[in-house]
């Protein structure tokens, strides 16, 4: 899988986090929410860079109800693809939840979680993730599918957020989006002094 990086750069006044999200999700379930996926912390006139690649995993947590301002902590992550071993259901046993019967799924090109009568309401959440990192999640349900179709579409913000965090699409400080052109793997992304960006292609 190839490695994709932004390199940032804090041009502004603030100390914040830049964050990587992604939040076209194409999944049918209106609830999914994205989560505050790669972040990095950045005091005034610093740069730093995020990079990742395009593994993609299924993931669980116990978030109690799921809302902005939740952090998503993984219980278990399981690698999958979009072309096998992409459905897996999330059981619990007594107390705890986990992942089992992970096999293929005839819809490729898409990923499907099943949610087992034994979970309880408001008690956990399942998504997916990407290198590694969950970036969007939805509260599980007893006796639910959930089927996420991942866009590979890259986000950026800058503020106050921690990995992990469940985010309000509405209330995203300024987000853009970064488009790589073919065969191009590396952006820069600058924070300008009036909290404006500007995006130009990187180096490879």
């Amino acid at each position: 899988m190839a490695t994709f990086t932004i390199n940032f750069v804090n041009n502004s006044s603030s100390s914040g986090s830049f964050c990587v999200f992604q939040q076209n999700h194409n999944s049918p379930n209106p609830d999914v929410f994205p989560l505050a996926w790669r972040v990095e912390s950045a005091a005034p006139h610093t740069q730093l860079a995020i990079s990742w690649n395009t593994d993609l995993y299924f993931f669980w947590a116990k978030t109690g109800e799921l809302r902005p301002g939740v952090i998503f902590y993984p219980g278990e992550n399981a690698p999958t693809d979009l072309t096998g071993r992409n459905q897996i259901t999330l059981i619990k046993e007594e107390r705890d939840y986990k992942f089992a019967n992970q096999q293929d799924w005839h819809q490729q090109g898409s990923l499907c979680i099943i949610s087992a009568n034994t979970t309880a309401i408001r008690q956990a959440s399942v998504g997916i993730g990407m290198s590694g990192v969950p970036t969007v999640a939805v509260q599980a349900q007893p006796n639910m599918n959930f089927v996420f179709t991942p866009r590979f579409e890259y986000w950026i913000t800058f503020g106050n957020l921690k990995q992990g965090q469940v985010l309000d699409p509405s209330e995203i400080n300024s987000p853009v989006k970064i488009e790589f052109p073919y065969g191009i793997f590396s952006m820069n992304a600058t924070l300008n002094a009036d909290n404006t960006w500007t995006i130009t292609q990187g180096i490879d």
